[in-house]
């Protein structure tokens, strides 16, 4: 039998760190891909040893998403060592809170790069020539944000709303071969780049729960479990959809 191979983008730290592992767990070989930077590649080499010793198998991958030479380079260097690409998560996503006036073209330009070019650049050389070739789909990352809209985040929830519809329009042209593409809409998840941004977390959490139904904090497993299942047999049926991982914060 082909190996399952997972391909999961932006994944030193955070939710795309948390779905290597759990991808790792269900079995799969997980390339890690990290920006080229010598502190995320650090924290991807983290994880995938932590997936080794674990009994896993995953290798890291630097690579900026957004130039099509580089991706192309990952997906041949992971096809060389671990096998065709049978799942991709894109996780990757550029990041950055400024006022919308304050928004340069460059910055503008950066975040649209990498949040929707980059998804473009990396479905188009897994799947894009695949053929009959075994595929158990793909899972895009969103954002809230898509769907509520934020102060000092126009370009961020902008790119993250295009997913949505990257997501829908992709899988009506990939349906037909079997590949399902699906969205995960994250709500208000720990992670290191959240503690980052928002360093005080008692304010955080107390407006987070005015406006969670559950009263607790989500975490990147909560968001890992449902990519898995994503790309796993039980969602065999599912195509299209953003499900949200939210603790009940969108209204249906």
């Amino acid at each position: 039998m082909t190996r399952q191979v997972a391909l999961v983008t932006g994944a030193s730290r955070g939710i795309g760190a948390a779905t290597a592992r759990r991808l790792a767990a269900d079995g799969m070989a997980v390339a890690i891909n990290s920006c080229p930077d010598e502190s995320m590649l650090s924290a991807a080499k983290h994880v995938a040893a932590e997936i080794e010793q674990a009994g896993g198998h995953a290798a890291v991958y630097p690579a900026d998403i957004s130039d099509a030479g580089a991706v192309d380079e990952l997906f041949s260097q992971c096809e060389t060592e671990l096998g065709h690409v049978t799942s991709l998560v894109l996780n990757a996503a550029a990041t950055a809170r400024v006022p919308w006036a304050a928004i340069t073209e460059g910055d503008w330009d950066r975040l649209a790069a990498v949040n929707l070019k980059g998804a473009f650049l990396c479905c188009r050389r897994a799947f894009g020539d695949a053929g009959d070739r075994r595929a158990d789909g793909i899972v895009t990352i969103s954002s809230v944000l898509a769907r509520l809209g934020a102060p000092n985040a126009l370009h961020y929830a902008t790119t993250k709303a295009g997913i949505l519809g990257f997501t829908r329009s992709l899988a009506r042209e990939l349906g037909e071969r079997g590949i399902r593409v699906n969205c995960v809409v994250p709500g208000a998840i720990r992670t290191e780049e959240e503690l980052e941004a928002f360093p005080d977390q008692e304010t955080a959490r107390s407006y987070l729960f005015d406006r969670q139904i559950l009263q607790r904090r989500g975490l990147a497993d909560d968001v890992a479990g449902v990519v898995s299942f994503l790309l796993g047999p039980d969602s065999g049926f599912i195509t299209g959809q953003a499900v949200c991982v939210d603790g009940g914060w969108l209204p249906l």
